[in-house]
């Protein structure tokens, strides 16, 4: 993985967290979003899948607060809509179709944490997601748990 934010390859070519990604992933479209498709609030979407994920067995925090740190000091906050099981950061949007800005805010998010895997999953008239990583040997902004 690289510092833009493309997906987190290991020398064997196996991405990292792939298997609770693909859990993740299977659960926003075979359940979630069959379920309940487009139109619905994204907090309706989050309690959704933090129900379907807690029932797969994984663990689920929402709106986790996450302090921005600059050269030290906190410069803002932010909450993670999902924390699954300590290692992926879940950003989820409900609108028409994903755009860049929203793909910036989950690396923002990943640069800013010591999380290095996020998905950011869209409740819109297609389900669409992406997968981002930030490997952390590439971070500028310090940060603290």
């Amino acid at each position: 993985m690289n510092a833009e934010g493309e997906e987190a390859m290991s020398s064997n070519g196996i991405l990292k967290y792939g298997e609770l990604t693909d859990l993740i992933l299977n659960v926003f479209y075979n359940r979630v979003y069959a379920r309940l498709g487009y139109g619905f609030l994204e907090k309706v979407h989050e309690n959704a899948m933090a129900n379907e994920l807690q029932e797969s067995g994984l663990s689920v925090v929402k709106q986790q607060k996450v302090d921005v740190h600059y050269r030290g000091i906190v410069m803002g906050e932010y909450f993670a809509d999902l924390i699954v099981d300590d290692k992926v950061i879940v950003e989820l949007k409900a609108v028409p179709q994903l755009l860049t800005q929203h793909e910036a805010q989950l690396l923002n998010y990943l640069r800013a944490t010591r999380y290095e895997v996020g998905l950011l999953l869209n409740f819109g008239p297609r389900a669409t997601h992406r997968r981002k990583a930030y490997d952390s040997k590439h971070k500028s902004i310090t940060w603290k748990p």
